[in-house]
C-alpha cells in the first residue's frame, strides 16, 4: 500500500514559519539577558497577617475578599523544609486567591530557618506547632473547628497530630501528596539506605541539616532535571508567560529550608526506616499513635506523575484511619502541580472547593 506524500508548504506557509522562528530567536536573545540581570521573582498575592509565632513556626491570617465566608476556617501546613508561598505565588495561581474568592477564611502555618538551637525540634515538636497554629486560628476566627489542608511532610505532621488529638478541633483533613507508606517512598529509600546513610554521625556533626542534603536526594534520583529545565527555559525564553512561571518557581526551590537535626532523624528513621506511622508503631513522648483513631472527614489528592510522593504512599490515609467519609482525587501533573499554577486552578481546585464548601458551614 502507497503512503501519501507530506503536503509541501506553499511559500506563504514558508515565509510565515520562518517569520516566528525568526521573532522567538530574537526575543529568545533579549529576554535572556533581561533574565540574567533581574532580580528575585516577586512571590506572594494576597495580604496577609502574622497571627502567632513560636520560633521556627508562623502562623497567618489571609485577609478576606469576600463579604461572606464560610464558618470553618481553613488551615494549611506547609512541609517543614520549604516556603508557604507556593500555595501564593501569583495572582491567577495561588491556592490561597482561589479560596479567598470561593469565601474561606484561610491561615497558613509556615517555617523560618531553625536556629541552632532549635536543632533538638522533633516531629513531635513540630506536630505540637500545629496545635499551637489550630489554637491560633480558632481565636482569631472565633469558631472552634478547624480544617487542616497538609502538603506533603506538611500532611504527615498533620495526620500525627490528629493522631496525637483523637477528639480535637480538626473538622476535616485534606492530605495534598501526604506520604504515609514510607516503603513507597522509592526515591528516598534508595538515597537514604540504612547500609550506607550515617544518619546519627551527620547529625552530631551538622545540628541543622542544610537543604544541599534534601536537595541531593532529588539530583541524585532525577540527574538531567536541572539541565532540563535549563533547556526548556532557553527554548521557553520568548514566551513570557512561561518565564514568569519559571522564575517563581526555581526562587520557592532555591529557598528550601534546613531542618532541625532531631526532626530529620525521625523523618528518615521513624519513618523511613521503621515505616512507623503506618505500622502503627511511631510514639510521641512515650505515646504510641494509631492512625484509626482519626475520624474526620479526609480528602486525600495524588498526583499521576508525582515522582516523590507516590499514589501507593498516600494511599493509607484512605484505609487507614477511622473516618468513614474519605473521597480520593488523582489528579494529572506531578507533586508542585497540586498546590500551584493555572492547571491547578482549572482542574483540582474548583474539586477541593465542591468537597469542602459543604463541610465548611
Amino acid at each position: 500500500m502507497s503512503e501519501t506524500a507530506p503536503a509541501i508548504p506553499s511559500p506563504t506557509e514558508v515565509a510565515e514559519r520562518v517569520r516566528i522562528e525568526v521573532d522567538r530567536a530574537r526575543r529568545r536573545n533579549i529576554k535572556g539577558l533581561d533574565f540574567l540581570i533581574a532580580d528575585r521573582a516577586p512571590v506572594g498575592a494576597m495580604a496577609r497577617d502574622l497571627i502567632h509565632r513560636d520560633g521556627t513556626a508562623q502562623t497567618y491570617r489571609y485577609r478576606p475578599v469576600e463579604t461572606e465566608i464560610y464558618r470553618t476556617p481553613l488551615l494549611i501546613v506547609t512541609p517543614p523544609s520549604n516556603k508557604g508561598y507556593i500555595f501564593d505565588l501569583a495572582s491567577g495561581q495561588s491556592f490561597v486567591e482561589f479560596m479567598l474568592q470561593r469565601g474561606y477564611d484561610v491561615y497558613l502555618l509556615d517555617w523560618a530557618s531553625p536556629r541552632r538551637d532549635e536543632a533538638h525540634l522533633g516531629l513531635g515538636d513540630y506536630a505540637r506547632f500545629i496545635e499551637q497554629a489550630v489554637a491560633a486560628v480558632s481565636e482569631a476566627s472565633g469558631e472552634p473547628d478547624v480544617t487542616i489542608a497538609g502538603y506533603c511532610m506538611g500532611g504527615t505532621l498533620t495526620t500525627i497530630y490528629a493522631a496525637m488529638n483523637p477528639q480535637g478541633p480538626m473538622r476535616n483533613m485534606i492530605g495534598f501528596a501526604t506520604p504515609i507508606d514510607f516503603t513507597e517512598m522509592k526515591l528516598f529509600q534508595n538515597w537514604a539506605d540504612e547500609r550506607w546513610f550515617d544518619l546519627d554521625g551527620m547529625i552530631q556533626d551538622l545540628g541543622i541539616i542544610p537543604p544541599d542534603i534534601m536537595l541531593g536526594a532529588f539530583d541524585l534520583a532525577r540527574p538531567a532535571n536541572r539541565v532540563t529545565g535549563q533547556i526548556n527555559l532557553w527554548t521557553q525564553m520568548w514566551n513570557d508567560d512561561f518565564v514568569k512561571s519559571y522564575r517563581m518557581f526555581d526562587r520557592w526551590a532555591a529557598e528550601t529550608l534546613p531542618v532541625p537535626g532531631e526532626y530529620f532523624r525521625g523523618q528518615i528513621r521513624n519513618l523511613m526506616w521503621e515505616n512507623g506511622l503506618f505500622e502503627n508503631r511511631f510514639e510521641v513522648n512515650g505515646t504510641r499513635l494509631d492512625v484509626g483513631s482519626i475520624t474526620a472527614p479526609i480528602l486525600n489528592i495524588t498526583a499521576i506523575h508525582d515522582h516523590i510522593v507516590s499514589y501507593d504512599a498516600a494511599k493509607p490515609l484512605m484505609t487507614m484511619t477511622g473516618s468513614t467519609d474519605c473521597e480520593e482525587i488523582v489528579s494529572k501533573g506531578g507533586h508542585v502541580s497540586l498546590v500551584a499554577g493555572p492547571a491547578a486552578l482549572r482542574r483540582l481546585w474548583p474539586l477541593i472547593d465542591t468537597w469542602l464548601g459543604k463541610r465548611s458551614t
